[in-house]
């Protein structure tokens, strides 16, 4: 058991104080609320796979965000909903950054998958019951003991900082900084303060968890023709995939009863990582929720399906979270009516 009874109490007080969703600075109201405009005009469709897109626009609705919907076994993107909003410069990536730290101190052995941290009360926290309820102290925590050098190596060899995928229009890098943030790396490790991930990166990192450590470039055919040949292309094989297991208990316990409860659905079982946030201005407010997740399908297949959404006060990670939910509700309905068609009509002969 580690101790960290012996750190300043202001820095622990502080770590609670950045758990709350408002700055004190700012007044709480948002500008951006559900799109009652088709944000899905401009997407580029034609090599993607119209099943997984149905239930994507399906699943996403009139809420302003982005799907993305990766094969985790070779990269192919087999649906990007809302691509203006996917491939562009990024978003903070509040706690779905909390899997990058939590894979970085395991590899860097700041933390033991089980180990429990005493902070001051006291009371204990391990990464897997973290990971499941969301905590920010403990990240503040692994931040802290990780320093802001080595997480920065860590999230760059992650893919964060760097385009996700192979000559895809209009897909920009985000942004991971070069210096730590002015209110300590404690607070980029627990809500990703001062990173720009975008939901491209953020389903390419998530899927070489699902996958085994392997990160693909993330490949968005323009035919059926060229989706047909998708082959792996693999950008880096990632260290420490040993340790895995453990992180995709702590996402599997978010999905069964933490944060990301409204994914827990019947027909996948998905493993996930929310994320709320708020992007400020200086006269208005954005609020952010992330989910990133993998499930395997009843057909084999090995899916990541990453949901950032824009909003008002109503958006959060419990939020995307339900659309990833319906995107495998919708995906098994269209698949067992696919099964049903005549084979005619199903290869559109």
């Amino acid at each position: 058991m580690v101790s960290v009874l012996s750190r300043a109490v202001p820095s622990i007080l502080l770590a609670f104080i950045l758990a709350t969703p408002a700055s004190p600075a700012v007044k709480r109201y948002y500008t951006v609320r559900a799109s009652a405009t088709d944000q899905t005009a401009g997407d580029l469709t034609a090599g993607e796979d119209p099943v997984a897109r149905a239930a994507g626009v399906k699943a996403l609705g009139k809420l302003n965000g982005a799907v993305v919907v990766l094969d985790a076994k070779n990269g192919r993107a087999l649906t990007i909903v809302n691509q203006k909003l996917a491939l562009s410069d990024g978003y903070i990536p509040c706690s779905t950054i909390k899997l990058a730290v939590g894979w970085a101190a395991l590899n860097e052995g700041v933390i033991a998958p089980q180990e429990k941290v005493r902070f001051p009360g006291p009371w204990y926290m391990s990464m897997i019951e973290a990971l499941a309820i969301s905590n920010n102290v403990l990240f503040d925590h692994l931040g802290e003991r990780l320093g802001f050098a080595r997480f920065r190596q860590w999230a760059q060899r992650f893919g964060f900082g760097e385009k996700a995928g192979v000559d895809i229009p209009g897909e920009q890098p985000g942004v991971f900084p070069e210096t730590e943030h002015e209110m300590g790396v404690g607070r980029m490790t627990s809500f990703g303060e001062g990173i720009r991930a975008t939901p491209l990166q953020m389903a390419a990192f998530t899927a070489a968890m699902a996958n085994g450590g392997m990160l693909y470039y993330v490949q968005h055919p323009a035919t059926q023709k060229e989706a047909r040949a998708v082959r792996g292309q693999i950008k880096r094989k990632l260290p420490g995939r040993r340790l895995l297991p453990d992180m995709l208990t702590g996402m599997r316990e978010a999905v069964r009863r933490g944060t990301g409860r409204n994914a827990n659905v019947r027909e996948a079982q998905v493993y996930g990582k929310t994320g709320t946030c708020s992007e400020y201005t200086e006269k208005a407010g954005t609020r952010l929720g992330w989910f990133t997740s993998y499930a395997k399908t009843p057909d084999g297949r090995l899916l990541a399906v990453t949901v950032m959404l824009r909003g008002g006060g109503s958006i959060s990670g419990a939020t995307a979270s339900t659309v990833v939910g319906r995107f495998h509700q919708e995906l098994a309905k269209l698949q067992v009516s696919q099964a049903r068609r005549p084979a005619s009509a199903a290869d559109g002969s």
